[in-house]
């Protein structure tokens, strides 16, 4: 089998993920709710790993774990926004502002957000088919350093969201700010863990050609979740909520790196 063509790969993926993803977009005007996009995300980066799989080159148990690891990184996260953000609930609040801001010109914006999502599929797919096609054997060093960083950062993620639900599902928590376990430390645990699983690619991928495609995934989810759709949507609705409560946590608690908080020194007036 000849070396599988990243380019054309990847470039077929996005054009299958911009027609799921315009379907979905159809879906959310009915359902008015834009975190199907999210829930797609996870979904069609499982589909298009799988597809890789099946077209890359590649030793079989290298093609085989990494199709495992997209397979749970992204299955879980995709369940938990199913069951928390879409079955049963109301469209999360961050979206709701945007459909506010965007107002008239709202349908067609989110086509544009759902056809993003589709670029995001593909573009954070390419640290997996790096990983992939890697000629050396598996699994060497550095791939075994990866694959514990990786199980850690998905273990990280997967505890921080169950703890914050555990918060939310207590009532007597209504208008409180988290701060158990990983949320004592960081404002954003969630954010820091999901950003750090993407470097456990670049890790196994070293030394294998096309080894600089490896960076997509953490710089380009670090800057999402730091500058555009993470954070800064996340902390605006939460102060806005939460009032003085969220600001108190905001001056004492990291944003994105988990460290110790600092002693509250309010604003005096």
């Amino acid at each position: 089998m000849t070396a599988a063509d990243p380019l054309s790969l990847v470039l077929i993926a996005f054009l299958g993920m911009a027609f799921v993803m315009a379907g979905l977009w159809a879906l959310q005007l009915v359902v008015r709710n834009a975190s199907i996009a999210d829930v797609g995300f996870c979904a069609g980066l499982i589909a298009v790993v799988l597809w890789y799989a099946s077209q890359a080159t590649g030793e079989t148990e290298r093609k085989a774990l990494v199709v495992l690891m997209a397979g749970f990184y992204a299955g879980r996260l995709g369940l938990h926004l199913l069951l928390n953000r879409i079955v049963g609930k109301r469209e999360d609040a961050r979206y709701c502002r945007l459909r506010e801001e965007w107002g008239v010109r709202e349908p067609g914006r989110m086509f544009g957000y759902f056809q993003l999502q589709a670029a995001a599929v593909a573009g954070f797919s390419l640290p997996f088919l790096v990983v992939m096609q890697n000629p050396r054997p598996p699994f060497g060093f550095w791939e075994l350093a990866g694959f514990i960083l990786w199980c850690a950062a998905v273990s990280g993620e997967a505890v921080a969201d169950r703890q914050l639900a555990r918060f939310r599902a207590d009532s007597r928590n209504r208008g409180r700010v988290c701060r158990d376990g990983f949320w004592f430390y960081s404002r954003h645990p969630n954010y820091f863990f999901e950003w750090l699983h993407w470097w456990a690619y670049v890790v196994m991928a070293i030394g294998a050609p096309g080894w600089p495609l490896t960076w997509i995934g953490p710089v380009a989810m670090g800057w999402a979740l730091l500058k555009v759709t993470g954070i800064p949507l996340a902390e605006r609705q939460a102060s806005a909520s939460r009032g003085e409560a969220y600001r108190a946590y905001q001056r004492t608690t990291n944003a994105f790196f988990p460290w110790f908080p600092k002693p509250d020194r309010p604003i005096s007036r």
